[in-house]
């Protein structure tokens, strides 16, 4: 009797499919709240640090007022700028000068008599230059002592003591030109030839006997007619922190006085930034109704505290009916009703004339506003401030909350594992059974054919 062939049945189940399935409905609430809680963290990081940045920023705004660098600013004007220029710095006081100069200070040039050309034999022998207690010392030797040489020589010395050479060719011959690099009286030069065959001696050059194209001399000067000489034109130290340009004789006033547009533009700075703080934690704590946003910080205690003492510091500073500079208002500056500042510089400009040390201690004095805020955002923003602290607790709990994903990934790991291993093993056994069914029916099948 003929066999038939056994056909081994298979199971129907997906195994993977069916896992993948059960794991994804098993993590998904999960999955969803770590995913909320790492995505309001980040926000939570993003706004303290647009909160933090803008105290800082408001920090940075009244530097000048709370060094009192802002009232240190001098500006200086001239009464006849083609023959003085000036400028102060923070220890140049307020004062009014008369300057008179009588000579500028000057380099030394010296022309040489004129040679053949500049390319001919000059002469031979030692050639040297001195200038104070520097010198230099050339040996022109045949070969190599044209002026030219002579010119490249000394610009090319290590010794060189402060002399440029030039050569200017005239209707009677090329001449060396030789100028100091350096004004004053002491940076004038000696040129002395010895030996050879005595040509060189046309360079010799005595300040104390030859006349020169131009006389090495310090700039001479009076203020208020105590007379100073420099041997510079740009001259430090006469005046205590002014600086002058010495341009051309004659005489000229100076004034020194306060700049107050640097008071004015530190306080401008203060009410501008005061106003992007506000800005900044309105937008973080604020409420739309009508399209329901929410501000990132809305309610948060922190925050809404630290505005609130920026803002009572600066209130105490507005109101005050007392005559002259004793409150920002005298100085122009006051709240609107959206709780911002204005500025009217017209006011801080009245005050810096009636009482401008009255100005300055409410400012930068001791007790002024400027480094009373800036110590209240220090003490919020240094390494130990509660926005520092804040920060860090929030960059911790981010990292919490990755571990926390990375734990529940193991463990859902772990799950697919096991439900693989049972799904694997259910296929296994339903596979052997539709195997079984099949060989049963193949019997069945093969009696009732031979009873036929």
């Amino acid at each position: 009797m003929a066999t038939t062939p056994v056909t081994l049945g298979s199971s129907s189940i997906d195994v993977a499919s069916i896992v993948s399935n059960l794991v994804a409905n098993k993590r998904a609430a999960t999955d969803k709240a770590l995913a909320a809680q790492a995505t309001d963290n980040t926000t939570q990081v993003s706004a303290i640090g647009n909160f933090t940045s803008s105290l800082t920023s408001l920090q940075a705004a009244i530097k000048a007022l709370t060094d009192g660098s802002a009232f240190t600013t001098q500006k200086t004007s001239v009464g006849d700028s083609t023959i003085i220029g000036a400028s102060a710095d923070a220890t140049a006081q307020p004062n009014d000068y008369n300057i008179v100069v009588s000579q500028l200070a000057t380099v030394q040039k010296t022309t040489s008599a004129g040679f053949t050309d500049a390319t001919s034999a000059a002469g031979t022998g030692s050639l040297s230059i001195s200038i104070g207690g520097k010198s230099m010392n050339l040996n022109v030797t045949s070969g190599a002592n044209s002026l030219q040489n002579i010119r490249d020589a000394i610009n090319k010395s290590s010794d060189n003591p402060g002399v440029t050479a030039s050569i200017v060719t005239g209707t009677d011959g090329a001449h060396l030109v030789l100028t100091s690099t350096a004004t004053g009286a002491a940076n004038a030069f000696t040129v002395s030839t010895s030996g050879g065959d005595g040509n060189l001696s046309k360079l010799d050059f005595d300040p104390t006997t030859d006349t020169a194209t131009t006389k090495a001399q310090d700039a001479q000067f009076t203020i208020d007619g105590t007379p100073a000489t420099s041997t510079t034109n740009s001259v430090t130290g006469a005046i205590d922190g002014v600086t002058l340009s010495l341009s051309k004789v004659g005489s000229s006033s100076l004034t020194i006085a306060n700049d107050p547009s640097a008071v004015s533009g530190a306080l401008q700075s203060l009410v501008t930034s005061y106003n992007a703080f506000v800005s900044t934690y309105q937008s973080l704590t604020k409420y739309d109704s009508t399209t329901n946003e929410v501000g990132a910080l809305i309610g948060d205690a922190t925050v809404t505290s630290l505005k609130s003492q920026v803002t009572s510091l600066i209130g105490s500073q507005l109101a005050s009916n007392a005559p002259g500079p004793t409150s920002l208002s005298n100085l122009g500056v006051s709240f609107q009703v959206d709780g911002t500042l204005a500025f009217d510089p017209t006011k801080l400009t009245a005050a810096l004339a009636s009482d401008p040390k009255a100005t300055q201690n409410l400012l930068s004095g001791a007790n002024g506003i400027a480094p009373k805020l800036d110590a209240m955002i220090t003490s919020w923003t240094s390494s130990s401030g509660i926005l520092t602290e804040r920060t860090a607790n929030l960059n911790q709990k981010a990292k919490d909350i990755a571990q926390q994903q990375s734990d529940y990934d193991v463990t859902m790991q772990d799950y697919t594992t096991r439900l693989t291993t049972q799904y694997t093993a259910l296929d296994t056994m339903m596979t052997k059974l539709s195997s079984t069914s099949s060989f049963l029916q193949q019997q069945f099948d093969a009696l009732s054919t031979s009873k036929n």
